[in-house]
C-alpha cells in the first residue's frame, strides 16, 4: 500500500464523520441545535463548532497554514468549553459554513503535504507531529464527537444512526425497540441483583 493509498482511506474515512456529523443537524429547529442535552452541556452546533477550531488549528496552525476558526479552550486561547457551544448571534449557517470552509482549507492540507511532513504543534504533549499522525489523530477526534452527536440526536427526537434511514441500526418500529430497551433493563436489574 503506498502512501497516497493510506492518505487516500484516512480522508475518506475523516469525510465520513464529517458528513455524518452534519447529518444530525438536518430537519432540526434552532433550539434542538444547539440545547444542552448531557449534564456538561453536549449539543450538536457545539460539536460543529469545535471541530471547524480542531481542523483549523491541526491542518491549519499545525502546519504553517493559517485559516480561521473557532479557538480551541483545551488549546489555552479561549475560555474553558467556548469552541462547544453556539452563542445566539452565532447562526447555524455560519458554524456549518466555517466548518466547511475550514474542512476545504484541510483537504488541501491533506493533499499538498506527503505524510510525513512534520508539523508543529504548540499545546499538548508532543510539539512536533507528522501530516500522518495528525491525520489519524483527526478521524479519531471525528469519530468520536459523530458518536456524541449521533447519540444527542437520538435524545432530541430518536433519530440514530450513521446515515438517513438508519440503515447500521437494527430494523424495527417503536413498540419493537421498547421491548428491547425493556429487555436490557431487565438484564442490568438481574446483573446488578446477582440472580
Amino acid at each position: 500500500m503506498t502512501d497516497a493509498d493510506v492518505k487516500a482511506d484516512l480522508r475518506l474515512s475523516l469525510q465520513d464523520a464529517r458528513d455524518a456529523l452534519l447529518w444530525k443537524l438536518e430537519g432540526l429547529s434552532e433550539y434542538d441545535v444547539r440545547r444542552p442535552m448531557t449534564p456538561t452541556g453536549t449539543n450538536l452546533l457545539g460539536l460543529v463548532k469545535h471541530l471547524t477550531g480542531a481542523e483549523a488549528a491541526y491542518f491549519g496552525e499545525t502546519f504553517g497554514r493559517p485559516v480561521e476558526g473557532p479557538p480551541l479552550w483545551i488549546a489555552g486561547a479561549a475560555e474553558p468549553n467556548a469552541d462547544l457551544w453556539a452563542t445566539a448571534d452565532e447562526t447555524r449557517e455560519q458554524i456549518v459554513g466555517d466548518y466547511r470552509r475550514v474542512c476545504a482549507h484541510s483537504d488541501v492540507t491533506i493533499e499538498s503535504l506527503p505524510l510525513d511532513a512534520v508539523g508543529r504543534v504548540p499545546w499538548g504533549r508532543r510539539s512536533e507531529l507528522p501530516l500522518r499522525r495528525v491525520l489519524v489523530h483527526m478521524v479519531g477526534e471525528t469519530h468520536r464527537h459523530t458518536g456524541h452527536a449521533d447519540i444527542v440526536r437520538e435524545l432530541v427526537d430518536g433519530t440514530a444512526g450513521q446515515r438517513p434511514g438508519g440503515a447500521n441500526t437494527a430494523p424495527g418500529d417503536p413498540a419493537w425497540w421498547e421491548e428491547y430497551r425493556s429487555r436490557l433493563e431487565q438484564a442490568a436489574k438481574e446483573a446488578a441483583s446477582g440472580s
